[in-house]
């Protein structure tokens, strides 16, 4: 550690504890975290010690928080009070950090015990992410005009077309295209790179918006705004809005959603998941499930193909006639009507 780290550590902000302080240098030099996880991780800290000094609790005659003290009922109690303002999803995300924010102290011998590892995470609803069909991501990439809408046809293209996470798209600089190779380096969660794959249309759109902006250097972002700054993710969740209503799509569009679409559409044609893992750059498979959305229709040819009991195979199983293709025509409109309702 040189001269100037050990000046960030003794400098905590005013009124931050101390051991939060050093808990975001840990992540930040240690860990490699990402300045946005950094600045979650303090944000969900310092709430925390708010708690504690609004509750009075764990003072000390200065009136800092003694984190030694800190013990479940503190964790419990702070959980309560989190309880109605906020969302499960939320709270649990808090408690992890307090989890992470203690386990480091305890290593680092600076409290007893962690007073949030027994502490139970609350059950997360989990909902059904929003997904495009193949019709909707066509005309929702076609919306942007020819003319005066190149940049952000590019933008809407790449999303769909790589699955890329918004703050990924935002932080590209022109060397990590190469558009004759037809890839893209990404800079993902945990400043882990990944090389994704981009299609024909998004080179198509890359390349008319690309020689609209001339002759680019090798670090200068791809997405600027008017002003030659780089895209905000902020803004790419606007233009997404005004492009989804553009299109005749009335359901809630985020650039997140074209991600979900980009996995969903790639099952559907048969990409193996553990493919479509890589290309999201997720660590565990189970997060590219819940990311992955197959249709009715799809799941019930899985089902026809596969299952000796179903219309295509039970005849050569059954001394009973299989039904009739009005039978057959009569069960997929069913299920056309069901899939139907479940994306409205």
């Amino acid at each position: 550690m040189d001269e100037k780290d050990e000046e960030v550590m003794e400098s905590p902000p005013t009124g931050q504890h101390p051991l939060i302080h050093q808990f975001i240098h840990y992540l930040s030099a240690e860990k490699n975290a990402s300045p946005h996880t950094c600045r979650c991780y303090q944000r969900d800290l310092e709430q925390f010690e708010d708690f504690l000094k609004r509750s009075g609790m764990y003072l000390s005659p200065e009136g800092e928080i003694e984190m030694a003290k800190v013990d479940r009922m503190a964790i419990r109690k702070y959980l309560s009070f989190l309880h109605g303002k906020n969302r499960k999803s939320s709270i649990a995300r808090k408690l992890s950090t307090l989890r992470s924010f203690f386990k480091y102290a305890v290593r680092e011998q600076l409290v007893p015990s962690n007073p949030a590892k027994t502490v139970s995470t609350p059950k997360v609803e989990k909902f059904l992410p929003t997904t495009l069909s193949v019709d909707e991501a066509f005309r929702l990439m076609e919306s942007p005009e020819r003319s005066g809408g190149l940049r952000d046809r590019a933008i809407l293209e790449l999303l769909y077309s790589s699955g890329l996470r918004v703050s990924e798209l935002v932080g590209l600089n022109t060397s990590d295209l190469d558009l004759d190779l037809g890839i893209v380096k990404v800079m993902g969660k945990g400043r882990k790179e990944r090389i994704v794959p981009v299609g024909k249309k998004a080179i198509e759109a890359l390349k008319a918006y690309l020689e609209e902006r001339g002759v680019l250097a090798g670090e200068e972002p791809i997405f600027v705004n008017s002003r030659g700054g780089r895209l905000t993710t902020r803004t790419v969740g606007r233009l997404t809005k005004k492009y989804t209503k553009r299109s005749g799509i009335f359901r809630r569009v985020s650039p997140h959603s074209l991600r979900h679409s980009f996995a969903t559409h790639l099952l559907d044609a048969g990409a193996d998941i553990r493919e479509i893992q890589e290309m999201l750059g997720h660590a565990s498979l189970s997060t590219t499930q819940r990311y992955t959305h197959i249709s009715l229709g799809r799941l019930m040819e899985v089902y026809d193909r596969a299952h000796p009991r179903s219309f295509r195979n039970r005849s050569s199983r059954s001394s009973h006639p299989s039904p009739s293709t009005h039978e057959k025509a009569q069960g997929r409109e069913k299920v056309g009507k069901a899939e139907g309702e479940r994306n409205e």
